[in-house]
């Protein structure tokens, strides 16, 4: 039983989604941050211009991978022989999703510093904040895909 492809496609489609929902939610409809708001802040309107640019060019790269995922989940369950199983998938959304967080967190927030979930005087507490949901997505798709693994294992031996 071979879940690699499910397991690929849906970590794929999960990053492009984190980063579609990141993008959407926190930088267009609450507005507390841009991609790149600490590079530019946007007290300006050349500095606005200059974040709804880098928002639309990181919004481009998002939705590439989100349809290279849904490209590689239709591959996957389309084939001959396929394993179809929701739980690995969104198991894998999940990890995606999460994986997105903490790279982001740890990229963009703490190492580059080119944008903050919010800013003060909670800055630090929202990049925190941000860091530890993704470890809760990275948890609960770990354990999804963990458990459809050991559910399919005794399947296979009865």
């Amino acid at each position: 039983m071979n879940r690699r492809p499910l397991l690929v496609s849906g970590f794929v489609l999960g990053v492009g989604l984190g980063g579609l929902l990141d993008g959407i939610i926190l930088h267009q409809i609450l507005q507390w941050h841009h991609l790149v708001s600490s590079v530019y802040p946007t007290d300006t309107l050349q500095g606005l211009e200059l974040n709804t640019l880098w928002d639309g060019l990181f919004h481009i790269v998002m939705y590439v991978i989100t349809a290279v995922g849904l490209f590689l989940l239709w591959r996957a369950v389309t084939r001959r022989g396929a394993v179809h199983s929701p739980r690995t998938v969104i198991g894998a959304l999940l990890l995606g999703v999460g994986s997105f967080h903490v790279l982001d967190s740890v990229l963009n927030h703490w190492v580059l510093g080119i944008h903050h979930i919010c800013y003060e005087p909670n800055a630090a507490a929202c990049d925190a904040g941000f860091f530890a949901l993704g470890i809760v997505f990275l948890i609960a798709g770990g354990a999804l895909v963990r458990g459809n693994d050991r559910r399919a294992r005794i399947e296979i031996e009865d």
